[in-house]
């Protein structure tokens, strides 16, 4: 792919039209309603839906995602115990946070989770200055498929910069949640890296919780 397409210049505009920081929390608001835009893995119908906030430009969240998360998916995703959401919010790293989101919301159906995971195993080689934004991202594009053309237009659209800042504030100002990562199982919130022990814990209990009702 042409080394051109996310130039200096367009990373830089990401980062200027970022919202700012400082929002205010929201009070009582139930995170585990379905909200519209929610991207998910799994059964709808499982029995306990985990939600994680996380952020593409978090290197927490990177290392769940690269060292939790494959054994995660394996046990309870695939297995249809319970079912993944993930919800965006931009810290850490801003602009690779909203590039990454920018280009998960491109990319074609079902592949969604194959860009951030992208991005996500990439992001301590981008940190470490092994490799440039522009071509981790580039990278991540050309795994799934996407032309050069697609690749610039989707970083270049200013409506879906604007939908993953939307995203981000809303997700801090009306749910409350303004760091990353965070999980949500049932109505019980864990901040931090979890370790498969623990979610494994808190899905049991969100399980017999609601065999309950």
């Amino acid at each position: 792919m042409s080394s051109v397409l996310i130039t200096r210049r367009t990373l830089l505009g990401l980062m200027l039209a970022l919202p700012g920081a400082g929002v205010a929390r929201a009070a009582a608001f139930d995170v585990a309603a379905l909200q519209g835009d929610d991207m998910a893995l799994g059964n709808p119908a499982a029995q306990v839906t985990v939600i994680e906030y996380a952020s593409a430009g978090c290197p927490h969240c990177a290392n769940w995602a690269n060292d939790v998360f494959p054994a995660f998916k394996a046990r309870f995703i695939d297995t249809g115990k319970a079912r993944f959401v993930l919800r965006e919010v931009i810290t850490g790293q801003p602009t690779i946070a909203t590039a990454g989101f920018m280009l998960a919301r491109c990319a074609p159906a079902g592949r969604y989770f194959d860009v951030i995971d992208g991005v996500f195993a990439r992001q301590a080689d981008i940190f470490a200055g092994k490799v440039s934004p522009a071509d981790a991202l580039e990278a991540v594009a050309a795994s799934i498929g996407m032309s050069d053309d697609a690749f610039k237009a989707c970083l270049t659209d200013q409506a879906n910069l604007d939908a993953v800042n939307a995203r981000s504030q809303r997700h801090a100002t009306q749910d409350g949640v303004d760091t990353t990562p965070a999980f949500f199982v049932g109505a019980r919130r864990l901040d931090g890296e979890q370790t498969l022990d623990q979610l494994a814990a808190a899905i049991a209990a969100a399980g017999k919780s609601h065999g309950r009702r």
